[in-house]
């Protein structure tokens, strides 16, 4: 069985720790990406009526661009993003939601959150029904990551 490394990024932080962590691991990466994509004016939170906003609180799915073919090959699965309101962003979610998850381990990472990682793991359960969630991190590097 094989290992993926998948993730959103919204700045690029997350894609820097992501592509690090597949490196080191041998593992394949799959980027999220949103059908529309995030303006920096999309993602400024402080803005109550930006579209992260109205994602998050609009409980909104966010389209995906992209389709992991060859899902089942994997039995580990990364999930990487930056937290938004202490969980995942919705593109995470409408992601996680379109594959079956029976059988994988889960790896949850986040490279982002003034409040730390929180109940994010409990919050994605739902959209990654039947894995065994492993873990979830805070980090700023893989090395963070691979210290589990």
């Amino acid at each position: 069985m094989k290992t993926l490394v998948t993730y959103f990024s919204a700045e690029g932080t997350t894609a820097k720790v992501a592509k690090d962590l597949a490196s080191k691991i041998g593992a394949d990466v799959f980027e999220i990406v949103p059908e529309e994509p995030y303006t920096k004016g999309d993602l400024r939170w402080i803005n109550p009526v930006a579209r992260c906003n109205k994602e998050k609180f609009g409980k909104k799915d966010v389209p995906v661009v992209g389709k992991i073919e060859n899902f089942g090959e994997y039995d580990t699965v990364y999930i990487g993003f930056p937290i938004w309101y202490g969980a995942a962003p919705n593109v995470v979610n409408t992601f996680c939601g379109g594959y079956d998850w029976n059988g994988k381990k889960v790896s949850i990472f986040a490279t982002s959150g003034g409040s730390g990682i929180g109940k994010t793991a409990e919050k994605l359960a739902p959209y990654i029904e039947g894995a065994e969630i492993a873990g979830a991190k805070l980090v700023k590097n893989a090395e963070e990551i691979l210290s589990e």
